[in-house]
């Protein structure tokens, strides 16, 4: 049985329906949401969550991630294969990162007409119209009809950082349902640190949340190997004002 994990800024009903049009043509999938709360129109995000979860899971899952701010536009739909696993989304860099991790062996143009096996093709959800089949048919692994080879995919670096004596310019990737401000600051960049500032906000270098009294900002690396900005049993986003992820901010940085 093959898996197909869904990562989407959908939210509502549209991933049932897409579920829906999958296991109508593919019965023999598991579907797994990762998420459907990616922040609307946010690519970098859905990137950087996607990036995150897509080897948990095992050799020949299906990946279909979606966050289309182009939908209906000239933006190609696309299919990567890579060593273990199939990227499945629109053309806009969305599931490069994850697609170049695993090593990326060959990538297709999906054609608009496998809107044919669902019977539709609207202007705004390519998500059921096209995507969806594509998925189910991965599953089903017949790539000949509707999949045709490219070379050019869009790219997006994740992990672009800027260095200033004791600046370092990052971004705010996610914000977690706990407030914690999630970075695309990696842990091997992180070395020597005491603390770091933001809005005049100290943020102590710790190894664990229990570092710190209850209450108290802290820095540390979260799970996903990257810098994280917290409370510990609060709320930084409230602390610090910030009410959206995919946001530049530059850190003051305290040394050893």
């Amino acid at each position: 049985m093959r898996t197909i994990t869904l990562v989407t800024d959908f939210g509502d009903f549209y991933p049932g329906v897409m579920k829906g049009v999958i296991l109508k043509l593919a019965q023999n999938v598991n579907i797994v949401d990762i998420t459907h709360n990616i922040e609307s129109q946010n690519v970098f995000q859905g990137a950087f969550i996607l990036y995150h979860a897509f080897h948990f899971f095992g050799k020949n899952s299906i990946h279909l991630a979606i966050v289309d701010p182009g939908v209906g536009g000239f933006r190609k739909a696309i299919a990567i294969k890579t060593r273990n696993y199939i990227f499945i989304s629109p053309d806009n860099g969305i599931s490069y990162p994850s697609a170049s991790k695993d090593g990326i062996e060959e990538v297709f143009e999906i054609d608009r007409s496998i809107s044919e096996l669902v019977g539709e093709r609207s202007k705004t959800f390519h998500g059921r119209d096209i995507f969806a089949p594509a998925a189910a048919m991965a599953a089903k692994s017949k790539f000949e009809k509707y999949f045709t080879p490219i070379t050019k995919i869009k790219k997006l670096d994740l992990f672009k950082i800027n260095f200033y004596k004791s600046k370092i310019k990052c971004r705010v990737a996610y914000i977690d349902k706990f407030g914690n401000l999630i970075t695309n600051l990696r842990k091997e960049y992180i070395k020597g640190v005491k603390a770091f500032y933001l809005n005049d906000v100290k943020f102590p270098y710790v190894g664990k949340y229990s570092d710190v009294r209850i209450g108290e900002p802290l820095a540390l690396v979260g799970s996903f190997n990257t810098l994280e900005l917290s409370v510990r049993e609060g709320d930084a986003a409230k602390l610090l004002g910030i009410k959206s992820g995919d946001r530049d901010i530059t850190l003051e940085v305290e040394y050893e």
